[in-house]
C-alpha cells in the first residue's frame, strides 16, 4: 500500500506534468519578463521568480529604485542553477530542467516532480515484469506432465485476466489448426468416414437377336425342367405337353444392366462390399432387364414402363494380410465374386455371385514366380425352416454345399511372355436329384420327401431324372392318373478343372493372350444315367443316354482386355471354341448367352470391343451352337453392347 504522502506526491506529480506538457509550446517561445526601467540601465539580469515556499508571504517590489534595491536579488549573485549538468536523452527531464531555468519550478519541486515519475515507472516495470512470470509459469505448467492432486490438498490459483485472454486465444489457435488438418468444416469437405468409402457402378444397353436353325425339333421334346421345378409339379399322366423350350421362333430384346457398389475401407486390413444390381428374376447368371417384360416380383405386371427391381449382388467383408516377406492371405465372409482362376464361362458365368466363405492365400517365391492356393465352402440350398409346408410333420433338411480348391501358379517364360495355369477340385454335395420314399400324391400341394433335392434355378443341357417315388394305387388309377412329379440332376458331381492362359507383351500397347480350359466330371455314371435318365437320349428322346462328362474351350484374344480400357481407341478382339457335353458342369451357372445358357452344345463365338471414351465403349459378339446329344437343336446369337463404367 502507498502512503498518503506518496498518494499526494504522485497526484501532485502527475498533475504538474500534465500541465507542463500544455505549457510547453508557451515556455518555449515566452519572452523574457519586462523589468523596471532602472534595472535595464544597470544591465542587471533578470530576476528569477521567488522560490519561497507555498504560504509564504511574498514581499510587492516598489517603483521608486532605492526602495526596490533592498527587495531585489542580489544583481551580483549567482544565477538559478539547472538540476542537470548536460542535457539528457528523455524529454521530460529536459523539459523539467527547462522549467528550473526559467524560474518556474523550484528544485524542490522539480525534485518532487522526478521522483514521483521514477515511482511510476518503477510500479509499471513491476506489473510488466510479474505478467511475464506468469505467462512463463503457465507455459512452464503446460509443458510439465501432468501431476497427481493430493487428495488432502487444497489450491486456489489466481490467473490475471490478461492471461486468462491469451489462453483463450492460444485455445483457439490450436482448435482451428485441428479443425483445419481434420476438415471439421471445410468448404466442399466431408466427415472422415465418407473419405473410406468409394462407390463404382456401370450400366449397358444390350440388343440381342435369337435366332434358331429351321431343321430344330419341335416336337415336345425340349422340356422347361426349369419352369417344372419352380411351379406347381406336373402330372406327367397327363395329355399336355410339360412347358417347353423355345426352339423355332426367332427373339430380339433389348436390355438393360445397372449395378451400382460401394467398396469400403474398415482399416487394419479389413474392408467391405455392397452391390446392387438390376435383374428380371434373381437368377444367378444374369443381372440383364429385359425392357418391356415384367420381373420375378411384378405379379404378372410388367411392360407400358412400369419399373424395374434392384437385387442384393455382392454383400462382403474382407481381411487382407502379409504374414511373410512375399506372402498374403485374403479372407472372405458373404457373398462375393467368383475366387477361382477360369479363362472362360464354359462353367462358371462372369456374373456368378459365390455364398459362404473363401480364402486365398500366395507367395512370390522369387521374381517371375508366384504360386497361389485358393478355396472355400459354399452354401448352394438350404431347406426351408417349414418345408414340406402342407404337411403337419416337416421332412428332414436336404442342404446342397460345394467344397473347392484350387492351386495355381504364375510365372514368366521370358521378359515378355506371361503364363498362368491352375488345378481345381469340386466336390458338390447333395447337388443330384434323390428317389423320395413311395407315397401317393392326391394333388399338387402333396409333397415328397426329396423335393429339395430338385435344381430351383436351371437353364438347359442337364440330365434330369424324376425324383418322387410315386406307389401305384386304386387312387391314382393304378398309376395311370395323378402322376404329380419333379425332376433332379441325374449325375452327381465332382469335378477338376484346369484353366491356363499365355500371354504375349512384345507388341505393347497390344497384348496377344492364348486361353485354355479342360474340365471333366469324375462323378459321371453313363450306365447309371442310363436307367432314369428322361432326355439326352438319342432318337428324339426314345433311345439310349447320350450325354457326356467333358468341357473344353481354346481361343485367342488380341488388343486390351476390356476391363483394363482407359481411352478411347482401345480396342479388343477375340475367337474361341467350345466343347461342353452335358453333365461336365452345373447347366444353372454356367453361359448364360452361348446358344441360350447351359450345357450339351458346342460352337464357336466371335467378339469385337472399342472404347469411345475412357469410360465407355461399345462391343458386338455372333455365337454359334448346336447341341451335342439329343434332338437337333441349333441357336444363332447376335448382340450387340453399349457399356459405361464409373
Amino acid at each position: 500500500m502507498l502512503k498518503s504522502s506518496q498518494v499526494w506526491r504522485r497526484q501532485f506529480a502527475c498533475f504538474t506534468a500534465s500541465l507542463c506538457a500544455a505549457m510547453q509550446p508557451v515556455l518555449l517561445h515566452a519572452a523574457e519578463p519586462a523589468l523596471p526601467g532602472p534595472l535595464l540601465a544597470e544591465n542587471a539580469p533578470a530576476a528569477a521568480p521567488s522560490t519561497a515556499e507555498p504560504g509564504a508571504v511574498t514581499q510587492e517590489i516598489p517603483l521608486d529604485p532605492a526602495q526596490a534595491s533592498a527587495v531585489l536579488p542580489d544583481p551580483a549573485g549567482a544565477a538559478p542553477q539547472p538540476i542537470l549538468a548536460a542535457p539528457s536523452q528523455n524529454v521530460t527531464l529536459n523539459l523539467i530542467n527547462r522549467l528550473v531555468q526559467k524560474g518556474v519550478l523550484t528544485h524542490s519541486e522539480a525534485a518532487d516532480l522526478i521522483k514521483g515519475a521514477e515511482e511510476d515507472a518503477a510500479f509499471a516495470k513491476a506489473q510488466a515484469q510479474a505478467l511475464a512470470d506468469t505467462q512463463a509459469a503457465v507455459a512452464a505448467q503446460n509443458a510439465m506432465p501432468p501431476v497427481e492432486p493430493d487428495a488432502e490438498e487444497v489450491r486456489v490459483t489466481y490467473i490475471p485476466e490478461s492471461v486468462k485472454a491469451q489462453i483463450r486465444d492460444q485455445l483457439r489457435t490450436e482448435v482451428f489448426a485441428q479443425a483445419r488438418a481434420q476438415q471439421w468444416a471445410a468448404p466442399n469437405s466431408a466427415p472422415e468416414w465418407t473419405q473410406r468409402i468409394k462407390i463404382f457402378g456401370d450400366i449397358r444397353m444390350r440388343h440381342d437377336n435369337f435366332m434358331f436353325a429351321p431343321g430344330n425339333d419341335n416336337t415336345g421334346v425340349f422340356p422347361n425342367f426349369n419352369a417344372i421345378n419352380t411351379g406347381a409339379p406336373f402330372d406327367v399322366s397327363g395329355t399336355v405337353f410339360s412347358p417347353q423350350l423355345n426352339v423355332d421362333q426367332d427373339r430380339e430384346r433389348t436390355r438393360l444392366r445397372t449395378r451400382i457398389g460401394f467398396d469400403i475401407d474398415l482399416e487394419d486390413g479389413f474392408t467391405a462390399g455392397i452391390r446392387m444390381a438390376t435383374g428380371a428374376n434373381n437368377s444367378p447368371i444374369s443381372t440383364n432387364q429385359t425392357l418391356g417384360s415384367a420381373s420375378a416380383g411384378s405379379g404378372g405386371q410388367g411392360g407400358n414402363f412400369s419399373k424395374y427391381e434392384l437385387w442384393l449382388d455382392r454383400a462382403f467383408i474382407k481381411y487382407e494380410a502379409s504374414f511373410l516377406d512375399h506372402a498374403n492371405v485374403t479372407m472372405l465372409l458373404g457373398r462375393f465374386d467368383n475366387p477361382f482362376m477360369n479363362s472362360s464361362q464354359i462353367m462358371w458365368d462372369e456374373d456368378v455371385g459365390l455364398d459362404g466363405i473363401a480364402f486365398k492365400v500366395s507367395n512370390q517365391w522369387k521374381p517371375g514366380f508366384k504360386a497361389f492356393l485358393t478355396g472355400g465352402a459354399f452354401p448352394v440350398f438350404n431347406s426351408d425352416l417349414n418345408f414340406a409346408s402342407h404337411n403337419a410333420a416337416k421332412f428332414e433338411s436336404y442342404n446342397k454345399y460345394l467344397f473347392a480348391a484350387q492351386f495355381g501358379v504364375e510365372f514368366k517364360i521370358t521378359e515378355d511372355i506371361e503364363a498362368k495355369m491352375s488345378l481345381a477340385y469340386y466336390d458338390w454335395k447333395n447337388i443330384e436329384g434323390r428317389l423320395s420314399d413311395p407315397f401317393v400324391p392326391l394333388d399338387p400341394t402333396d409333397a415328397g420327401n426329396t423335393d429339395n433335392s430338385r435344381p430351383l434355378f436351371a437353364q438347359k443341357g442337364n440330365t434330369y431324372r424324376p425324383i418322387r417315388n410315386i406307389t401305384p394305387t386304386a387312387l391314382n388309377g393304378f398309376g395311370t392318373t395323378n402322376q404329380y412329379q419333379y425332376f433332379g440332376l441325374a449325375s452327381e458331381f465332382r469335378q477338376i478343372a484346369w484353366a491356363g492362359r499365355l500371354d504375349f507383351n512384345q507388341f505393347e500397347p497390344v497384348q496377344v493372350s492364348l486361353l485354355g480350359e479342360y474340365i471333366k466330371n469324375l462323378a459321371f455314371d453313363q450306365s447309371a444315367i442310363n436307367a432314369f435318365a428322361v432326355n439326352n437320349r438319342t432318337g428324339g428322346g426314345a433311345g439310349a443316354f447320350d450325354g457326356g462328362d467333358t468341357a473344353w474351350y481354346m481361343g485367342v484374344n488380341v488388343g486390351k482386355a476390356i476391363t483394363a480400357f482407359d481411352k478411347p481407341g482401345d480396342w479388343a478382339l477375340g475367337i474361341g471354341y467350345r466343347h461342353v457335353e452335358s453333365d461336365a458342369v452345373i447347366d444353372g451357372l454356367n453361359d448364360s448367352v452361348f446358344g441360350g445358357g447351359g450345357t450339351n452344345m458346342e460352337g464357336y463365338t466371335l467378339n469385337a470391343a472399342l472404347a469411345l471414351s475412357k469410360r465407355t465403349w461399345m462391343r458386338m459378339a455372333y455365337m454359334s451352337a448346336s447341341q451335342i446329344a439329343g434332338p437337333q437343336l441349333q441357336t444363332d446369337v447376335f448382340l450387340i453392347d453399349f457399356s459405361a463404367k464409373f
